[in-house]
């Protein structure tokens, strides 16, 4: 049975996982802010905790994961991106807006401009990295921010994350030379460099939070994809 964030950080907040740990959280903040009511018989006291680790904010991940149990249609998200051929292999992406929460997000204020272009080999000048590179850096990005959110909801502090990515690709599927190829990757290795006064059970932990990584899903199994030609 899975402990949802909400329990884990929720136990963190009230002091039932490791105060020690807390102490200590590498350069991360832990605050009390306190606030008395005093009336003729009695006086109240108010206390918020915020505490940070590995950069997040647990009450943040408490309110959220709240939100959502309470209402499941706000984690419904649809994200965009649109793409300009530019010539040859040099095309470019724009990334703004998106829909979650229960509607249109406008916190972004300038797009996101990606450019996809091709090394001379295959034919392109490098104007930016190639798509299935972008492949390899969404699956690092989303596999890096997964462990750590997790790690953090879990009172596991990082004191540094690094990865490196290789992917083993046959251009032979994709320009039609071979229909043994696939066009895709044949194999993606991944290898995690991972700095922090950690147990052995926090090292396993930090393993399944990796494959819970919505990208880490995407490449592992096949995704429906709805494609349309527009005249």
């Amino acid at each position: 049975m899975k402990t949802s964030l909400k329990t884990i950080a929720a136990l963190v907040l009230s002091g039932m996982i490791t105060q020690s740990a807390l102490a200590n959280t590498g350069g991360d903040s832990t605050q009390v802010n306190q606030s008395n009511q005093t009336s003729k018989t009695n006086t109240m006291t108010t206390v918020t905790k915020t505490v940070r680790i590995n950069g997040f904010d647990l009450n943040d991940i408490v309110s959220t994961v709240e939100a959502i149990q309470t209402d499941p249609s706000i984690a419904t998200f649809e994200f965009r991106a649109h793409n300009k051929w530019i010539q040859g292999g040099h095309n470019r992406s724009t990334i703004q807006g998106f829909y979650g929460g229960g509607q249109e997000d406008l916190s972004r204020k300038k797009p996101f401009v990606l450019d996809n272009s091709e090394p001379p080999i295959l034919l392109g000048n490098n104007e930016g990295a190639n798509p299935v590179e972008y492949i390899l850096h969404g699956l690092a990005g989303c596999m890096t921010t997964t462990m750590v959110l997790h790690a953090a909801a879990n009172n596991i502090q990082l004191e540094s994350v690094e990865s490196w990515l290789e992917g083993d690709l046959d251009v032979q599927g994709f320009l039609g030379l071979n229909d043994k190829v696939r066009n895709g990757y044949q194999q993606i290795r991944v290898t995690f460099t991972i700095k922090g006064d950690l147990k052995e059970e926090e090292k396993q932990k930090l393993e399944s939070f990796v494959r819970m990584s919505p990208v880490y899903d995407i490449v592992t199994n096949k995704v429906p994809v709805v494609v349309k030609l527009q005249y």
